[in-house]
């Protein structure tokens, strides 16, 4: 599983704290397929699902928000990665999500912590802290 690292930091104090919430919640999904106790993860999986999304959305427009501040040049090319990650969310299947829960959510993970992990070491250590 993909931890934190400093490796990370932008020296973007604010997209740098996001991103940090944006590990916690791929390491909730994580301990959620490791959990045996649950038989049905449905709600749950929906649930990080919603999260994920709502605050990728939130994260992605304090990220542009910023760049546009600065007159960053790569703007366009973030947005369309951005958009790109919450229409990959949005078309989630959630009824096969339902018939197979855990492999769903171990797709689920490793999506969104290679993109995360992509992302953040070749497009936002780019931009430049003020």
């Amino acid at each position: 599983m993909l931890r934190w690292k400093d490796e990370y930091l932008t020296g973007i104090d604010i997209i740098d704290e996001q991103h940090k919430e944006l590990f916690r919640i791929a390491e909730q999904a994580f301990e959620l397929l490791k959990n045996d106790f649950y038989i049905d993860k449905y709600d749950r999986i929906v649930n990080l699902i919603e999260q994920l999304k709502n605050y990728a959305s939130f994260h992605f427009e304090t990220e542009e928000n910023y760049m546009t501040q600065i007159g960053y040049q790569r703007l366009l090319h973030q947005k369309v990665q951005h958009h790109d990650f919450v229409e990959k969310v949005n078309q989630i299947n959630l009824e096969e999500v339902d018939e197979n829960q855990d492999q769903s959510l171990l797709s689920i993970i490793e999506f969104a912590v290679d993109w995360i992990d992509q992302h953040i070491l070749k497009e936002d250590k780019r931009i430049p802290a003020e």
